[in-house]
């Protein structure tokens, strides 16, 4: 059985047919038991592989048998031609909406400083600086106000 480990609203935008949900922020061995045959190996995945990886104790531990980790997670599945299920009216990963909002305010930031007045650079630093904070501490604020806004509540859930 496979078992996608990503957040509600990453499954909710596109999982692989068929995986069932158990994201990794509250999983424990009783609630993936709700979830799976008596007897069964799962099979964990998350976008890329990298949050599974980085968690096979975790997830061996929430289970009795044998486990197994998918190597690439959706994006090499996809690769390999196997089936998802999207609905593009979920919102788009939160990773991308901060990538896309960086992007945006460097590019707005440069822009102002070579039309309006150089001190406009100070946005690009500043962002760049958040970045920089977020991939040292793990901690992202502008991640943290994106999950808030409205677009990013998940329908039908």
């Amino acid at each position: 059985m496979l078992i996608d480990i990503r957040e509600p609203a990453e499954h909710a935008r596109e999982h692989i047919t068929g995986a069932r949900l158990a994201p990794l922020s509250k999983l424990d061995g009783a609630s993936l038991a709700q979830i799976l045959p008596p007897g069964s190996s799962p099979v964990f995945y998350c976008q890329s592989g990298s949050r599974t990886r980085m968690n096979t104790t975790k997830l061996a531990d929430c289970v009795s048998g044998d486990c197994f980790v998918l190597e690439g997670g959706l994006s090499a599945w996809k690769r390999a031609g196997g089936t998802t299920r999207v609905d593009r009216s979920q919102p788009i990963e939160l990773m991308r909406q901060v990538q896309i909002a960086a992007g945006s305010l460097v590019l707005l930031g440069l822009a102002l400083a070579a039309f309006v007045s150089p001190a406009w650079a100070a946005l690009s630093a500043f962002i760049g600086a958040g970045l920089l904070f977020a991939g040292i501490s793990g901690w992202c604020g502008m991640a943290r106000l994106l999950a808030l806004m409205p677009w990013n509540r998940p329908r039908g859930m």
